[in-house]
């Protein structure tokens, strides 16, 4: 056996400054190890290569990727099969890959890319553009799926298979399925396994291993969505034997070492169709005005341990995904919703914060302990709200109406301290028995959501400066400063529809912007640009800080039933004597749960997405499509894109579809002017807008101007004119609800309990529900 530090040794050897790439047997007579350790040394040589931090060069031999000007990383691919590459080292910067430099690498890939000379602007031929760097795909170091789901079709001479996810532009060459359950025809929808693909100029190869119907029919579109991001629906049988084990109550031996919180007024308050409650809270007033809060989170690291077949499969799914039609959880029902579940008038295991804070919300002390519950209460939100708008008829409801008082000053408080406010509306979407579309209902970041919020917020703050306090490892939820150079682009934006904007470096000055933008007309279409311009929040062991909350201390700490990265937290803050964190590297688990985070938001995006096209498409089919109001979030020579808010979802407005005129683009002022009524469309116009073509291969929506209605909505006078500018750079996404996620984080309920809608922009706190049962605090909105 090689020894456990084999892997820091090639590593040191590497990076001296003396050492000349070797092959692996050079390697065995260097390091010192005896011939018989060669084929040990290759397994140590190929995980390393597949993690990147090493690269194989000529002759099959080794070095550092930068010592050989290669860059390790994930490639983020678009629609018009360019890509982005995120290199590994978050202080390097992304690097542009031209489409016909993408090799064989599918969005998700881990590839390394060499990176490639570049003009820079007003430079020498050579020199590198830091505004422009671009690079080459030499090798995929690890398929982030090999399998996908598509549409069967054939052509004159062979299968092939569509692929759902428009970001994959080569179709897969298939033989006629067989042993595969059930008939394949064409149309069908099916599950490929690719088999190795070598070449870009040559189609790749695959074979059809499940056959999952026709897109129409009942449950199908709903597979196609699990299968495609590799969701599991059960679990293995040692993970259930183990959940089952643990059994259905609180053993006397679990009270141990615990402080009791029975007698207190603890509540929950989460979505009014929640199960898996995480999070509760009691807020007493205590002596010179002063108040103590406790912050209850679930004490999960209590029954999953490190290394159990519960923990392994929870780290591998990472976090719970909410579709719009069911939850896929990280952890069994059993747990999830049950024994770790603070369900009301049972005893539960917590891990508490307590809170001593003055009048006005500053945190005097903190205290960080075991627990054991009894909530006396579940509040969903609505609930909430009205209590809050009519005067406490007792003693619970006074409590909650000072829980209020005392979060709105923490908020105040943050947004004086630099938070951005990104806040916007979110949809949900209602099914009925067979499914379908049902309603469309609208969900506002109103003052029951905010009571919690800032408290999971304030308790992630408080962790993050514990543990770093304590230099213990653990996962941190960061969220960088954006690129100076896509904040000024932003900048000019701005200005060139006359709106003042300063240096936008600077966070005063950003938060009078979106202070303005929310008085404006037009201010929702811009500040969408403005989420564009930022970064995404992500898991790294490195404590940088969060950039849209403006706190220089934060992790994840409040939904552990959800979120692996909470999961951690818990045990690194409160360690077990003997027993580690984590069974593989932090820095590996933190890249690890920031994809399936990326996979569980795509994947809710897509499963919303699905049922909003069945639900259009029958619109086209009665000849009676609905009218819905729209926002014109940029305009171009070839029409309008449009963000449709009762759909939750962006589309384009084609100029082959204005029927009432012949329209011209204004590039100047970025408008479009009809040639007989003089007719004005440009951006931040209200309209009125139908479905007018829905097409499900490439994931898009085009919509028409409704043919009857108020028509368009001037920003109004009071608006200024545009000055002669600009000709915009990005293209916003228009994908069913792609635009805006992914964007900021809200805050510490959610990695997701978010509505699980491409149409999400928001900040990110602590994390709540989802789909159906989340908020989303915490995650995405930016970036998260």
């Amino acid at each position: 056996m090689l020894p456990a530090s084999m892997e820091d040794k090639i590593l040191k050897l590497l990076g001296r400054s003396d050492y000349a790439p070797l092959n692996p047997s050079e390697m065995v007579a260097k390091l010192g190890l005896a011939a018989s350790h060669l084929p040990e040394l290759q397994r140590v040589l190929a995980r390393l290569e597949r993690g990147g931090r090493i690269a194989r060069v000529k002759g099959d031999r080794f070095a550092l990727p930068s010592d050989a000007d290669l860059v390790p990383g994930r490639i983020r691919m678009n629609r018009q099969g360019a890509g982005t590459l995120q290199p590994n080292d978050p202080t390097l910067p992304a690097i542009r890959i031209p489409h016909e430099a993408t090799a064989t690498a599918l969005h998700g890939d881990h590839v390394l890319v060499r990176r490639e000379p570049a003009r820079g602007r007003g430079g020498r031929d050579g020199e590198r553009s830091q505004s422009e760097l671009t690079g080459r795909v030499v090798r995929i170091l690890e398929r982030a799926r090999t399998q996908l789901v598509g549409t069967l079709q054939r052509g004159q001479q062979f299968l092939y298979v569509v692929p759902d996810d428009p970001r994959i532009s080569q179709d897969v060459i298939v033989p006629p399925p067989s042993d595969v359950g059930r008939p394949a025809r064409v149309g069908d929808k099916v599950v490929v396994e690719l088999r190795e693909w070598t070449s870009r100029h040559v189609s790749p190869e695959g074979e059809v291993i499940e056959v999952l119907g026709p897109p129409d029919e009942e449950g199908v579109d709903m597979l196609s969505v699990l299968r495609q991001y590799g969701l599991s629906l059960h679990f293995p049988k040692d993970v259930l034997r183990e959940a089952k084990a643990i059994g259905q109550r609180i053993n006397e031996a679990d009270y141990q070492g615990r402080v009791d919180c029975r007698t207190h007024a603890v509540v929950t308050i989460d979505p009014e169709d929640a199960k898996d409650f995480d999070d509760a809270i009691c807020l007493q007033r205590v002596e010179k005005g002063n108040w103590k809060l406790w912050v209850h989170i679930a004490d999960v690291s209590h029954y999953v341990k490190p290394g159990s077949a519960l923990d392994e499969e929870a780290a591998r799914r990472g976090n719970s995904t909410y579709l719009v039609d069911r939850v896929v959880p990280m952890l069994p029902e059993a747990l999830s919703n049950e024994l770790c579940s603070l369900k009301p008038e049972v005893d539960r295991l917590t891990k508490c914060v307590e809170f001593l804070l003055s009048g006005e919300g500053r945190v005097l002390r903190t205290q960080f302990y075991p627990a054991v519950i009894h909530s006396k209460r579940r509040y969903n939100y609505k609930q909430v709200l009205g209590l809050l708008q009519r005067p406490p008829a007792d003693d619970m409801e006074r409590m909650l109406h000072d829980a209020n008082n005392l979060a709105q000053k923490l908020r105040r408080a943050r947004f004086k301290a630099g938070s951005l406010d990104l806040d916007f509306p979110e949809s949900k979407i209602r099914l009925d028995e067979e499914g379908k579309v049902a309603r469309i209902e609208r969900v506002e970041n109103d003052i029951s959501h905010q009571l919690i919020e800032e408290y999971m917020l304030l308790a992630n703050e408080a962790v993050a400066t514990r543990l770093m306090a304590l230099n213990r490892p653990a996962v941190y939820r960061i969220h960088e400063a954006p690129d100076p150079k896509r904040l000024e682009e932003f900048r000019q934006d701005v200005l060139s529809h006359n709106i003042p904007c300063g240096n936008l470096t600077d966070r005063a000055e950003e938060q009078r912007l979106l202070a303005k933008l929310n008085t404006l007309p037009i201010g929702p279409a811009l500040k969408i640009g403005f989420l564009k311009s930022l970064m995404r929040a992500r898991y790294a062991v490195e404590p940088l800080g969060h950039y849209g909350l403006a706190k220089k201390k934060y992790t994840h700490f409040t939904s552990p039933i959800r979120r692996y990265a909470d999961l951690i937290v818990h045990r690194a803050l409160f360690p077990a004597e003997g027993s580690r964190v984590a069974q593989r590297p932090l820095r590996e688990i933190a890249e690890h749960i920031s994809e399936t985070e990326r996979n569980s938001a795509d994947a809710e995006r897509d499963s919303r997405d699905v049922k909003l096209f069945a639900f259009l498409r029958q619109q086209l089919k009665s000849g009676q499509p609905q009218s819905y109001d729209a926002l014109v979030t940029d305009v171009r020579n070839f029409g309008f894109f449009v963000d449709v808010t009762g759909l939750a979802m962006s589309g384009l407005v084609p100029l082959s579809g204005l029927s009432d005129d012949f329209y011209i683009f204004d590039s100047a002022r970025i408008q479009l002017v009809g040639r007989r009524t003089r007719r004005v469309i440009r951006l931040g116009d209200r309209v009125q807008v139908q479905v007018a073509k829905v097409d499900t291969f490439k994931r898009q929506v085009d919509f028409k101007l409704a043919s009857s209605g108020r028509g368009i909505e001037r920003p109004g006078s009071s608006q200024p004119e545009r000055k002669a500018r600009f000709d915009r750079a990005r293209q916003p996404e228009t994908r069913v609800g792609a635009g805006r996620r992914g964007q900021f984080e809200r805050n510490s309920r959610s990695p997701s309990k978010r509505q699980g809608s491409g149409g999400q922009r928001r900040q990110e706190a602590g994390g709540r529900r989802g789909p159906s049962q989340r908020r989303k605090y915490g995650q995405r909105s930016y970036g998260a």
